[in-house]
């Protein structure tokens, strides 16, 4: 059976400027899951996944994943426990290939130090190599392996945000965090990135994400958590969270997009 506590938010608040950015907020995120967070501009969307992702300290509650605490731990520290993310804004490397973009985030299962690097000394070898391998592995479990020496300017921009979830998933993790993925992709390829994270799924990987495309996030995602003004108004299905007259009245606007 999936365990409730995967991923486990209790109570988290902070506020910016006197105001309550996140009050009282307490979900969970279970194994193997994928998770939609909704809500309007403001509602507190990114100030959770740069929490959780350790970019920001919450002012109370606590963040637990497989049980323990990882509040406190700086953002390295999540990903070697397994918590990857991508952002919103894409951010790969124009002038780098697809396959080196990918290596770049091997980084948290290695370790060679300056010196080694510099050197080129034998383990330092067998890294960059064992790299290689991983990224070329993700690439093919993404679909870009035919792209892998395309410099990463040239891909189109669905591809891009897939090259972004292979680079995060060059670390291994048992978490994906996902800011917009469809953000800016064109309808024709919004298909594309949906099955591609559906297989990232069914690989393993947990996902929680955000994003503004309804339609996208009612197909997608199994359970759907919905935010206004800091606070969770609504949780559950797509059909549930469709009928809600908070979500409707705070955010989708009594004409919803029809899934």
């Amino acid at each position: 059976m999936a365990d409730p506590g995967f991923l486990s938010v209790r109570d988290l608040g902070i506020n910016f400027g006197g105001l309550a950015a996140l009050a009282d907020l307490s979900f969970d995120l279970r194994q193997g899951q994928i998770k939609g967070l909704i809500g309007p501009n403001g509602a507190g969307k990114s100030t959770l996944f740069n929490i959780v992702a350790g970019l920001l300290r919450p002012g109370g509650g606590d963040v637990m994943f497989r049980g323990k605490s990882i509040q406190g731990l700086p953002p390295h520290q999540r990903v070697r426990l397994g918590i990857a993310r991508t952002f919103q804004n894409l951010q790969v490397f124009k002038d780098l290939t697809v396959l080196e973009n990918v290596m770049v985030g091997c980084h948290a299962r290695f370790r060679a130090g300056l010196w080694a690097c510099l050197a080129r000394t034998p383990a330092q070898r067998r890294d960059e190599a064992a790299m290689r391998d991983i990224a070329m592995q993700r690439l093919e479990q993404l679909h870009l392996g035919r792209q892998a020496d395309v410099l990463a300017g040239d891909l189109s921009f669905g591809q891009a945000k897939i090259l972004e979830m292979a680079r995060a998933l060059a670390a291994d993790p048992a978490l994906l965090l996902l800011d917009e993925p469809v953000a800016g992709v064109p309808h024709a390829e919004v298909a594309q990135v949906a099955q591609v994270i559906r297989e990232v799924n069914a690989s393993g990987v947990s996902v929680l994400l955000v994003e503004h495309n309804m339609s996208f996030v009612m197909q997608l995602c199994d359970d759907i958590l919905v935010l206004n003004y800091g606070r969770k108004i609504a949780e559950g299905s797509a059909d549930a969270v469709r009928a809600d007259p908070l979500v409707l009245k705070a955010y989708l606007g009594e004409d919803m997009p029809d899934a």
